[in-house]
């Protein structure tokens, strides 16, 4: 098999070593080259040019924005983003997201090197992966208009909420979107939620990503769509033409009082290795929403999600599945189809018609 060949832009000489040895305790990834900035970078990538890039945003000469446009200009190439955790680097990571950037792992100011080495190793090791089975050529088209060595357990849902009951929900006129992705989902929502009219059913959201990003991602996306976008927060009413995306490390799920839905946003531990869990959101809509409810899922790797929409499907729901066509990584779309999850597999750009469609359906029952 070959091996991922990885090459990593920082200013910092310390993050350079530290994470290619990290990478490297991976059998699947070589570092091939290290660069202190993107003119360094660029110069080594004439004779050899890497399968993913790891990048800092802030560096020297050029920084990491820059070069991320000229590489997806030139030859678009899977780049996963190291940026420090503030709110400033979250409001430039959202541009790098944006300009074609797979992922972000985040660093703190101070302790990068521990922090690299144990609490991000797994996930930076992840985060390459995924990255190399990007297909960054539709992110490109999209866009255009824990301790080091250690695996946690990998948890489902029932370590937050029990499995939905066979009991009937009683009837309401108010209707649910669930949403769910990862890789490539930044960029797939895009498309989706700006294409949406003013008025269309109350929509909840779980995009993996870290903590800080998700409330300058819904910024970024109110700023661009017709309906509302908002970074959820607990008791928060799902309501027509308002989308809650849920916070970076916490799960979301929706809770019925009387025919109005809100949401409750709580700690709790790792769900498929994740916080927030698309299985955690879906299984709470299954529950409390039934057959009101529409369940999305899109764009990434492994497999959060798929046993959600399956639970979803079985009480009642229409399921929608991103197809292989356009997904960034066919992961859990096919993963939740082959559970029996999805009812229909649709293309990106079909998305949000189906919305608005399914939206009538279920109000003409």
């Amino acid at each position: 098999m070959n091996k991922i060949k990885v090459m990593i832009v920082d200013d910092s000489a310390v993050v350079r070593e530290v994470t290619k040895q990290v990478l490297e305790t991976d059998p699947g990834i070589q570092v091939i080259a290290t660069a202190m900035d993107p003119l360094f970078a660029m110069d080594k990538m004439k004779t050899q040019w890497p399968d993913v890039i790891v990048l800092d945003i802030e560096m020297p000469r050029m920084d990491g924005i820059t070069f991320l446009r000229k590489i997806m200009a030139e030859r678009p190439t899977p780049v996963v983003i190291c940026s420090t955790l503030t709110e400033k680097g979250a409001q430039v990571t959202m541009l790098a997201l944006a300009a074609g950037a797979t992922s972000i792992i985040t660093k703190p100011k101070m302790g990068v090197k521990r922090f690299l080495q144990e609490d991000a190793s797994n996930d930076l090791i992840e985060a390459v992966k995924a990255a190399a089975l990007a297909n960054v050529r539709k992110l490109v088209d999209s866009t255009a208009p824990h301790v080091a060595g250690v695996v946690a357990p990998k948890l489902n849902a029932d370590a937050v909420l029990a499995p939905p009951g066979a009991a009937s929900l009683d009837q309401t006129s108010e209707q649910i979107v669930a949403i769910g992705t990862s890789t490539g989902g930044t960029q797939a929502l895009e498309v989706v939620l700006t294409a949406l009219p003013r008025v269309c059913a109350g929509i909840v959201v779980v995009q993996h990503m870290p903590e800080m990003f998700t409330e300058a991602f819904a910024q970024r996306l109110n700023s661009l769509c017709e309906i509302e976008v908002l970074e959820a927060k607990n008791n928060d009413r799902v309501i027509p033409g308002r989308a809650l995306i849920a916070p970076g490390g916490k799960h979301m799920m929706v809770k019925r009082s009387g025919a109005q839905y809100h949401v409750e946003v709580i700690d709790g531990p790792l769900v498929n290795r994740h916080r927030p869990s698309v299985d955690v959101l879906f299984r709470s809509v299954a529950k409390y929403a039934g057959r009101n409810a529409l369940g999305i899922i899109m764009t990434g790797m492994g497999d959060d999600g798929a046993r959600g929409l399956k639970e979803m499907r079985d009480a009642g729901a229409h399921t929608l599945g991103e197809n292989e066509d356009t997904c960034v990584v066919y992961g859990m779309p096919k993963e939740a189809k082959k559970l029996g999850g999805v009812c229909e597999e649709v293309p990106l750009q079909q998305i949000a018609g189906r919305i608005v469609t399914v939206h009538a359906m279920i109000s003409g029952r």
